[in-house]
């Protein structure tokens, strides 16, 4: 089963790459106060062309490089 995540795009300056970052909403493990945290994941563009501020929808792949192991899906906005 492969991760599909959504996040907004916060660097597209790189050759076939972009930075997108995902908020997930998660419970403090005493007091189960819903806490906003926050992840980095550098993607494969796959040839589409995306901009800062873009929604897009990232899905897990086989590593193309020491760091990049999701691929954008589709711009979502």
């Amino acid at each position: 089963m492969q991760k599909t995540l959504e996040g907004k795009v916060v660097s597209a300056k790189m050759q076939n790459t972009a930075v997108v970052e995902v908020f997930r909403r998660k419970p403090h493990p005493l007091y189960k106060k819903l806490l906003k945290r926050s992840k980095r994941y550098k993607v494969e563009t796959g040839g589409l062309s995306v901009s800062v501020g873009d929604k897009v929808k990232i899905i897990e792949t086989r590593p193309t490089s020491k760091g990049k192991y999701f691929k954008i899906m589709e711009v979502v906005k």
